[in-house]
């Protein structure tokens, strides 16, 4: 990559030229885990000039905190044209699968410093060394079964530093494994406001409202004869895919909730795509659930 007044080149995979093909896995599916800014230029903008080389720099700054995907809209005008680029130079940062923010034009090296920092800022900062041992320990009791040692050592996390997103999370995964929504739901609640809206306690909300939803799903068995005998009985669809959940069968509710949004995205104001996010919200981002229904949906919305 470029290098700008003598600054060290970033590593291959933290700048990068993206294409319409590698789109998801550069940007959808990289965002889960480190927000991404994707800049849209072309070899004869005279502004990109300016503005590519100043990102980098910023980017590289950054040391890994957030990653640039350079798309060149004369080669590539599929995802220009869906995320309805009408002027060059155009970008967008995403996190989390998502496009959260943009601007259009070139802006002073100070501005996009500005800019790339907030970026960046959304993937939160790394846990110390202690804290980091402390929670993987946590984590691995959670996965083991032992759910009620889990949520102590979480809860005991959370009095050294009451504001740590990872162990609030950690903390009302441990009483969802408990069975014991309410209190999830509870300590959910109690979250200090400055981390409410982090990508791991977002997780676990959705986590908690499919719970709650799992709660009165119907029988699979019926659901399903309902939907082999109407494959457009969408509701019947939507409600096998909740009962499949309560099941224990995230992957199968997946693949009914894509099939729905195939067959009628706009069904109950977008049903099937709000359902799938909170699937996708409420696993982790590298679960290949997410990473297969990610990739799928995507094809199917910019189709």
């Amino acid at each position: 990559m470029l290098e700008l007044d003598g600054n060290p080149q970033a590593p291959a995979d933290l700048i990068k030229d993206g294409t319409d093909a590698s789109f998801v896995a550069d940007v959808i599916e990289a965002s889960q885990t480190v927000p991404v800014i994707v800049d849209f230029w072309a070899p004869w903008c005279g502004p990109c000039k300016t503005l590519g080389p100043a990102i980098e720099a910023a980017v590289t700054k950054a040391g890994g905190r957030v990653k640039l995907v350079k798309i060149d809209v004369d080669a590539n005008q599929a995802y220009a044209g869906q995320l309805q680029v009408q002027s060059i130079p155009t970008v967008y940062a995403f996190h989390q699968g998502r496009p959260v923010d943009g601007f259009q034009g070139a802006l002073p090296p100070s501005e996009i410093d500005k800019f790339v920092e907030k970026i960046a800022a959304m993937g939160g900062e790394p846990e110390s060394e202690g804290l980091s041992a402390a929670i993987e320990a946590a984590e691995q009791m959670l996965t083991e079964g032992a759910a009620a040692d889990a949520a102590e050592t979480f809860a005991a996390i959370l009095q050294e530093e009451p504001a740590n997103a990872t162990a609030y999370a950690g903390l009302v995964r441990s009483y969802l494994a408990l069975d014991d929504v309410d209190q999830a739901e509870a300590v959910l609640n109690g979250a200090p406001a400055e981390i409410s809206t982090d990508a791991q306690l977002e997780a676990v909300h959705a986590q908690i409202t499919l719970a709650r939803e799992a709660a009165n799903a119907g029988p699979v068995a019926e659901l399903q004869a309902a939907v082999d005998a109407d494959p457009d009985d969408h509701q019947a669809r939507f409600d096998l895919a909740t009962a499949l959940l309560a099941n224990g069968n995230p992957a199968e509710a997946v693949e009914q909730l894509l099939d729905l949004f195939r067959r009628d995205r706009e069904w109950n104001d977008g049903a099937a795509k709000t359902q799938l996010f909170k699937i996708f919200d409420a696993h982790d981002a590298k679960d290949p659930i997410v990473l297969n229904g990610r990739r799928k949906l995507s094809s199917m919305i910019f189709a």
